[in-house]
């Protein structure tokens, strides 16, 4: 299996398997068991995930599937010879991005600014927030001095959507602390084209709405055109990857363009019918149900960075009652919810064989200043085996894409803040996707840059392009 690196690990030194495992307390060992995940089971979780797959993809099953394989109207990759000045908008959160990207055959010039959303838009009605947005354009494009310039724009729209082509999109549901009833099942396209239409003072063709993973996958296109699967993970967890159109029944259009369409995985809700619920220990059900959406996106629940730093606390929790860490101390400190931030995993887990700096730091900001070093090491496990099933997980998912894409040479795209931070996430996922999947594909894992924004402008420019044909 030829298998090669495009991205080197951001921490240099030798990974701690080696030396770890032998000096972790035996309890603590006994404790982290069961997020051991062997290559059967992981083949198992593949079979699943296939034919959720199959069935999203499929009119007759679409409906009762999970995982529900929305075609994005994306049908074009970039090839690096785009042209032309794009506007992109990527919302997703608390704080919202507008962009100005200059493409120039593989140059790409960005400017841009963050907007914040006040709280009381993310809960009131569709036109405050989207008046919001269109003041923030407005205000973006005379800075940048292009007011009067009619720009296409991509947007970028990262909740759950049901696309009724390439500038349409239906919301499913909120998330993200975002709860405006009004919208779901309601074009966001349209809500934004009214409300640049009611302050006249903008020039601004909206051609096309994606979510982020789509953005990470043409993104990473655009550099290496062997790029046919985007994932996102970090806080959320999702996915997309190059399908032929015939395959995609609930695509439209099946007759023009490539005869490819990129597909909306909507990978998080996997599992939400029970099919890995022999995966989930009890603090996994305990997290899902203390979550603002029990019994819903189950799979990310089990790898985003949403929820690992929370896993970690549990954990350790339960290791202090138990007189095993710290030396049963500092209970008030774990059971205080989401005191431990995923960060923190990153950072624990970056210190190299015999230093423990890094550790030490984390601990004084949750305001423990005397751990042992038998002390370090076993929350350094803890915290290694709850990020190891998060990359074997996500591994096994990325398998089950390459599989799919069918293509000798495939490049994954990867975003979000787990993948970018962890020092042997990508190891990890190198490592057992090797271990899992046929010889017969050569892959790579790319860590992708500003995927939500240039990612929507090439789409943009992808959309204009179509247009002037």
């Amino acid at each position: 299996m030829a298998c090669k690196s495009m991205l080197c690990n951001p921490v240099a030194g030798q990974r701690p398997e080696s030396w770890l495992q032998e000096k972790v307390t035996r309890e603590v060992i006994e404790g982290m068991a069961e997020f051991e995940l062997d290559n059967n089971t992981l083949k198992k979780t593949m079979v699943l995930f296939l034919d959720n797959i199959e069935r999203g993809l499929k009119k007759e099953t679409h409906e009762s599937s999970i995982v529900k394989c929305f075609p994005t109207y994306v049908q074009d990759l970039p090839n690096g010879t785009e042209k032309g000045k794009f506007l992109a908008l990527d919302l997703g959160g608390t704080n919202f991005r507008v962009l100005m990207v200059e493409l120039d055959v593989g140059k790409c010039d960005l400017k841009s600014e963050v907007y914040a959303i006040p709280q009381e838009f993310m809960v009131g009605t569709g036109v405050q927030l989207f008046d919001h947005i269109a003041s923030c354009l407005a205000d973006f494009t005379k800075k940048q001095g292009i007011q009067d310039e009619k720009l296409p724009l991509g947007f970028t729209f990262s909740f759950p959507l049901v696309q009724k082509g390439l500038r349409s999109g239906l919301l499913v549901r909120w998330t993200k602390g975002f709860n405006i009833p009004e919208v779901i099942g309601t074009d966001v396209v349209q809500w934004l084209t009214e409300a640049i239409t009611r302050r006249g003072d903008v020039q601004i063709d909206i051609c096309a709405v994606l979510n982020d993973t789509t953005g990470t996958l043409m993104s990473c296109a655009w550099k290496n055109p062997e790029c046919r699967i985007g994932l996102i993970i970090g806080t959320g967890h999702n996915g997309c990857y190059l399908e032929t159109q015939a395959n995609a029944e609930l695509f439209d259009e099946p007759d023009m363009g490539s005869g490819k369409v990129i597909i909306n995985l909507e990978a998080a809700a996997f599992g939400d019918d029970g099919c890995l619920d022999d995966l989930r220990t009890d603090i996994d059900k305990q997290i899902d149900n203390d979550s603002i959406n029990p019994g819903k996106q189950v799979y990310e629940k089990l790898i985003s960075g949403m929820y690992l730093g929370e896993l970690v606390r549990i954990y350790t929790l339960k290791f202090i009652k138990n007189g095993i860490i710290f030396g049963g101390q500092y209970v008030d400190i774990f059971e205080k919810k989401e005191i431990f931030e995923t960060s923190y995993i990153s950072d624990i887990e970056a210190d190299p064989e015999g230093s423990y700096a890094k550790t030490s730091e984390t601990l004084k900001i949750l305001g423990i200043t005397d751990a042992s070093e038998q002390d370090m090491i076993n929350l350094r496990f803890i915290c290694q085996a709850i990020s190891k099933r998060s990359a074997y997980l996500t591994a096994a998912t990325a398998c089950v894409l390459t599989r799919k894409v069918n293509e000798p040479k495939i490049v994954i795209g990867i975003d979000g803040s787990v993948y970018k931070y962890h020092p042997y996430f990508r190891d990890h996922m190198m490592e057992k996707m090797t271990e899992l999947i046929d010889s017969d594909y050569e892959f790579n894992l790319m860590l992708s840059e500003d995927g939500s924004g240039r990612g929507a402008a090439l789409v943009a420019a992808m959309a204009a392009m179509r247009a002037k044909q």
